[in-house]
């Protein structure tokens, strides 16, 4: 029984192909046999099997087969572990891969290897993201400006929040502070209607885009992220606010190009104004950062991988091991029971001398063999010894025994 992994990632595959393959349910029943767990999501549409070479075989002729990548065993594995950690993503440390690939092993059906597989693929995550700082660092520039928000405050835990502006980069911008505590509490708007949409997915109360001075005195970051030609907050306006803040920071965030909020706001007291170029830096220097982290995270994954690999090995020699133990102390057995009647003339010493003795002549003539199966479970000969053994000792003909006793597994309803 071998792991295989076929799939297509965005590295691979636009999103065209991406979305056929993920829709494809005849493609996934198809290629699915009793142990199987299909991972998809935006990214990537991967299929983990416990197949046999039948199986295996059948899908050297899955169309699309330019675009897919084929692992097996400890590749296949290594590769999973380092999706689970955020490794493969898009965007390097994201967390929300690690609920993917639980939810796809909750969903599949799978036995002993890939219940091992997936189990120890959720521990990688966990532990990547316990003992590095991948994660942390902001990867874009709507992330960052609520990095930095967070830098200024120490806390966003219920500070409010003005939103102008209700496209794509402004709802991020608002997304990643409303996950680190914030509220929004006004969204502005050139068209009402998006912005109560956006209100609506957001919170937050919608206003007119004219009215966005009206709201400075009452918030604590201020977001601007539209498509307008000229500035929508001039320095006087937030000057007339602050008479009434009393001292009470304001934090400005222009994410916008052409740039939003005058850059003269700058200059008052209390106003700390960040432009998209300043984003960028600490974007930048989040993309370091993760870098640095990743090496740390690359080594838990081999390390984790090699593990795996070292697992997946022994099966075959372990059932072997089990196997030649059983028939030699069957025999041994047999041949003490054969000679039962001269036993019995014996002392109760002298018989006990005499298991003792046949007990040790075995485990001394098992034990090199032993060693040397175990040996070579970690190597690509295992399976090879594991089945001269059987052939030898005439083993193949008894039941061939597992690794792993425990039932597949099945999938939740």
């Amino acid at each position: 029984m071998q792991l295989v992994l076929v799939g297509t990632s965005h590295h691979h595959a636009p999103v065209d192909v991406r979305e056929r393959l993920a829709a494809d349910g005849d493609l996934v029943d198809e290629l699915m046999p009793d142990e199987a767990v299909c991972l998809s999501t935006c990214n990537r549409t991967e299929l983990y099997l416990a197949a046999g070479e039948a199986a295996s075989a059948r899908l050297a002729g899955v169309e699309l087969e330019p675009l897919l990548y084929r692992l097996r065993d400890e590749a296949a594995a290594l590769h999973l572990f380092r999706v689970a950690a955020g490794l493969d993503s898009l965007v390097p440390g994201e967390g929300e891969i690690l609920g993917q690939v639980r939810a796809a092993y909750e969903e599949g059906r799978v036995g002993p290897l890939l219940d091992r597989l997936f189990r120890q693929a959720l521990h990688v995550g966990k532990r990547v993201r316990a003992e590095t700082a991948i994660g942390e660092s902001p990867t874009s520039v709507a992330a960052a400006a609520a990095a930095l928000a967070q830098q200024v405050f120490g806390e966003l835990a219920g500070r409010r929040v003005l939103l102008i502006g209700a496209g794509k980069t402004g709802e991020q911008a608002a997304r990643s502070l409303l996950a680190r505590g914030a509220e929004i509490a006004a969204l502005a708007n050139r068209s009402s209607a998006r912005a109560a949409a956006l209100a609506r997915r957001v919170g937050g109360r919608p206003i007119a885009l004219e009215r966005v001075a009206d709201q400075l005195a009452g918030v604590d970051v201020v977001v601007s992220a539209t498509s307008s030609a000229s500035v929508v907050l001039r320095k006087e306006d937030v000057e007339r606010a602050l008479a009434v803040r009393r001292g009470v920071p304001l934090f400005l965030i222009d994410i916008a190009v052409p740039r939003d909020l005058d850059p003269a706001i700058d200059e008052l007291d209390d106003c700390y104004l960040y432009d998209i170029d300043d984003l960028e830096a600490v974007v930048e220097a989040g993309l370091a950062g993760r870098r640095r982290e990743g090496e740390a995270a690359e080594a838990m994954v081999a390390q984790e991988a090699q593990r795996f690999g070292a697992w997946l090995a022994s099966r075959d020699v372990v059932p072997a091991i089990t196997q030649l133990r059983a028939r030699a102390e069957e025999i041994r057995r047999a041949e003490l029971v054969r000679a039962q009647g001269k036993l019995d003339r014996l002392s109760d010493a002298d018989r006990h001398a005499v298991e003792s003795l046949t007990a040790q002549i075995v485990n001394k003539l098992l034990h090199l063999p032993t060693v040397r199966m175990k040996e070579a479970a970690a190597g690509a000969h295992g399976a090879v010894y594991a089945d001269a053994v059987r052939r030898l000792f005439g083993l193949e003909d008894g039941a061939q025994g597992r690794s792993d006793d425990s039932p597949p597994r099945q999938p939740r309803q």
